[in-house]
């Protein structure tokens, strides 16, 4: 049996990196997948590559999760199709390392309306679903969220509140037997790192005791586990996924 035969899950910022990894690695699991990109180019790029297998079950939506009515009308037409939602994995997000002096209003504004709000939004429909026979909740945050980082305030503020919603919502949401987790990776091996010059990232693997930076499937592996009943009593935990690097 595979971990997640016959569950149906929404993975947003499902198109590309940790999140097509964990749409995959879902999927090579038994789960009816739907996953959330920004634009319909995006999500059909990522359907067409998983056409190399033809026994995968997956759709793509393009909805703005940062606003509340489409949230409820995309979560709908999955109930709609599918039956139910097992599996939430809010992993769309956006960095920014700008610093505080040149940091604009909008640019803040951008970061938490994408990395706080579309995690309540989805949160929010996503338990009104899984109310009757539970389900899972889960958050992707980072090991900023723990340590902070140099510039780009928004971004670890914004992962702070991460987790901060998946301890709350753990304790409010156990009673519905809805488990609420999070993963922080690290430096995983992305295009957002590969973007970055290499004197800024070789410094940063040397500090790494593992001896490399993560890749996406090292988090989409973490994702599986917190998804699947082999971890069925543990809620409210934030997962590192970092190789020791900031331990």
């Amino acid at each position: 049996m595979k971990m997640l035969q016959d569950k149906v899950a929404i993975v947003t910022g499902g198109t590309r990196g940790i999140g097509f990894a964990t749409v995959k690695k879902f999927l090579d699991n038994g789960a009816k997948v739907v996953l959330f990109g920004t634009k319909e180019e995006s999500v059909q790029n990522a359907l067409n590559k998983l056409k190399i297998n033809p026994m995968y079950e997956v759709i793509g939506m393009h909805p703005d999760i940062t606003n509340m009515k489409e949230v409820e009308k995309a979560f709908a037409e999955v109930v709609k199709r599918y039956g139910k939602i097992d599996i939430v994995v809010n992993n769309a997000g956006i960095s920014a390392r700008d610093s505080l002096y040149n940091y604009t209003e909008d640019a803040f504004e951008k970061i938490i309306d994408l990395n706080i709000k579309a995690v309540f939004n989805c949160s929010k429909v996503g338990a009104s679903y899984m109310k009757e026979n539970g389900g899972v909740i889960l958050n992707t945050s980072s090991m900023v969220s723990i340590y902070g980082q140099a510039a780009g305030c928004g971004y670890p503020a914004s992962k702070f509140a991460v987790n901060g919603l998946t301890k709350s919502l753990a304790r409010e949401l156990g009673k519905d037997h809805i488990r609420v987790n999070a993963v922080a990776p690290g430096v995983i091996h992305t295009d957002m790192v590969d973007s970055l010059p290499e004197e800024m990232i070789k410094p940063i693997i040397d500090s790494i005791p593992i001896g490399r930076m993560g890749e996406p499937e090292d988090v989409a592996n973490a994702f599986l586990f917190l998804a699947s009943d082999m971890a069925s009593f543990i809620t409210g935990a934030i997962l590192s996924v970092d190789g020791a690097g900031m331990c």
